[in-house]
């Protein structure tokens, strides 16, 4: 028998694998972590319970399956990748991703004013809108009261009876009311009524509030002017659900569903107010179809264009002439002159907008008063004018920037690349041309693609220096020779001069959006020529 003790030990035999023990989170991580799920699930709650009571069942959907993939998420052993992506990914879905393709969806409906809700609130609010006083109505005494934020008409009718009812929901009768010498109801248990002062601060509020006298709007409904007294309106439209038309009871007229979000009669008039509908490419077809709209819109693209290249081009040639002159070996003062040079990047785009507005104004601005002896030139009222001066200024904001870029790049460059060229008789000019340029390119050009993009959309320098005027005159629409595509699109959107119409600023977007995408993959291919400097 073998004692243990003398067998000899291999050492060629590898030691048994053990599985590495996973540390247990701290006490404080994991307090950390119960809290914040915590105060994200007490949210989601929140939010789950407003859409069901709104019954928006996809958008319920949606947020509760997200909810449940959170959690499990971070609830469970492992995946550390997907607890750290998981915020940065849905933030990018809600602020990105969905702003996309909501934005893309809205340039396919009539969205806008007049057509912004369903058509059960669109004949609502016409019922309630199309409204004329009956002449010989009597007057309804009435206080105005408020519960919470809303404020409601307390009622005394001609027989003394006393009734309380808001916007939307009829009179109703009220019990043990307080009332006033004169036999007026002053006052209800579980409202608070308003004072002389408030009912003046809250004039429009309250001529706002139209009360029906019963579930059948037909029956009319009580407005008051003066927050003392109301009469009894009721609709000139009625309203006939069987045949889902509207008629004007004054001069007959029938208004039927045209399919286009609207009532319309047969001679073509419509009710301003309507709901939203799709309508296919109508958007797209309008903006390059409606005469109001297809003139100014080509010389607007143009013009977008044209700026956008000439600010990448002025830019980038000041700041790369002002990169090669401050970055000369012998040049003293160098740190001063380039710090002097960036202060315009350190300045807002917007204020910087509307300094320089007030100096290029043209009866009272420093650019005329002082460089020119109190010339009278329209920078900003002229076409051309105003089209240099927002070229002028967007150089000023945008050249620091390139001339950070050029010195970084220039100081990078291998010099002995340089020195070999001069030993070959080559000129400084050669040099630049043939050797320092291509090189800059190669580091460069994505961000003079990403420069024209950005100027594509240079919103604060437009609007804050000519608010893109001066404007054009064979066009009903606010659109000027200055405007670029983005601020038409705002100017579509939020309505300045023609009403809102998200529709159609929708459409503007998702043209601008196609632009700027084909542009900037055609030059990012292009740019891939540029490699070649360095194999």
């Amino acid at each position: 028998m073998v004692d243990q003790l003398d067998t000899p030990v291999r050492s060629d035999i590898p030691a048994p694998k053990t599985k590495p023990r996973r540390s247990p989170d701290s006490t404080a991580g994991l307090l950390a972590k119960i809290l914040l799920l915590g105060l994200t699930d007490a949210f989601a709650v929140y939010v789950l319970m407003a859409l069901f009571m709104n019954e928006k069942w996809t958008i319920l959907a949606v947020a509760t399956a997200v909810t449940v993939l959170i959690n499990w998420i971070y609830l469970r052993r492992g995946g550390l990748p997907a607890k750290y992506l998981a915020p940065g990914v849905l933030f990018l879905l809600v602020f990105q991703v969905f702003v996309v393709v909501y934005s893309g969806y809205i340039a396919f409906t009539n969205y806008g004013d007049g057509h912004n809700s369903t058509k059960d609130d669109a004949i609502s609010s016409i019922s309630m809108s199309a409204q004329k006083r009956i002449p010989d109505s009597p007057a309804y005494q009435v206080s105005v009261v408020e519960k919470g934020d809303v404020l409601s008409l307390l009622v005394t009718d001609p027989d003394g009876g006393v009734q309380i009812g808001t916007t939307g929901e009829p009179l109703a009768d009220v019990d043990g009311a307080e009332l006033g010498s004169t036999g007026k109801a002053v006052g209800a248990e579980g409202y608070r009524t308003l004072t002389f002062n408030e009912l003046l601060g809250a004039q429009q509020e309250i001529t706002a509030i139209q009360v029906p006298l019963g579930e059948d709007l037909d029956e009319g409904i009580l407005q008051t002017a003066d927050g003392s007294n109301a009469y009894v309106f009721k609709p000139v439209l009625v309203y006939d659900e069987a045949a889902d038309t509207f008629t004007d009871t004054e001069s007959g007229a029938v208004y039927t569903d045209g399919g286009e979000g609207s009532f319309i009669t047969a001679d073509g008039e419509r009710l301003a107010t309507g709901w939203k509908v799709g309508v296919g490419f109508e958007n797209f077809e309008r903006a390059f179809t409606d005469p109001d709209l297809r003139g100014p819109l080509v010389s607007v693209i143009l013009w977008t264009f044209a700026f956008a290249l000439g600010s990448v081009l002025l830019c980038f040639g000041l700041g790369l002439f002002l990169a090669l002159t401050f970055n000369h070996p012998n040049l003293r003062g160098k740190k001063i002159y380039r710090t002097v040079m960036i202060l315009p990047y350190a300045f807002p785009a917007f204020l910087a907008g509307l300094v320089w507005s007030g100096m290029l104004n043209q009866e009272f601005g420093f650019i005329n008063a002082s460089l020119f002896g109190g010339a009278d030139i329209p920078w900003l009222t002229d076409p051309w004018l105003a089209k240099f001066s927002v070229l002028l200024v967007n150089t000023w904001l945008g050249f620091p920037y390139m001339f950070l870029v050029c010195t970084g790049a220039l100081q990078s460059l291998p010099e002995d690349v340089n020195e070999a060229a001069r030993m070959d008789g080559a000129s400084a000019w050669r040099i630049f041309r043939s050797i320092k340029l291509p090189l800059l390119l190669v580091s460069t050009a994505p961000l003079l693609i990403s420069t024209f993009a950005f100027n594509f959309n240079n919103f604060n320098v437009i609007f804050m220096l000519t608010g893109g005027g001066p404007r054009f005159s064979d066009t009903n629409m606010d659109i000027g020779a200055t405007d670029l595509l983005i601020t038409l699109v705002y100017k579509v959107a939020f309505g300045q001069g023609s009403g809102r119409d998200y529709g159609l600023a929708s459409a503007l977007a998702v043209i601008i959006f196609i632009i700027v995408a084909v542009i900037s993959a055609v030059s990012f291919r292009q740019t891939k020529a540029l490699e070649e400097v360095n194999s």
